[in-house]
């Protein structure tokens, strides 16, 4: 089953190895424990350009970490089919 908006794609499977893939990696429970510290940095500190660039940057580490997962989920299928 795929849903997806844009261009995020989830892909669900009946035995939830494709969530756990992501749950699981220690790359993005960082970009989640960074998400959020900029939250507490919003909602204390000032609102000035460095607030736009920590949500910009966690925004990048978001991205990175996803691609990650999402690539290293592609090298182990083409590994598991050859």
């Amino acid at each position: 089953m795929r849903a997806g908006t844009g261009s995020v794609v989830v892909t669900t499977e009946q035995n939830g190895d494709s969530v756990r893939k992501f749950i699981l990696n220690s790359s993005i429970i960082s970009a989640a424990i960074g998400g959020f510290s900029a939250i507490q940095a919003t909602r204390k500190g000032p609102r000035d350009w460095r607030l736009i660039l920590m949500w910009v940057s966690w925004g990048i580490t978001l991205a990175l970490a996803i691609g990650s997962v999402l690539q290293d989920d592609e090298e182990a299928r083409e590994l598991g089919d050859s």
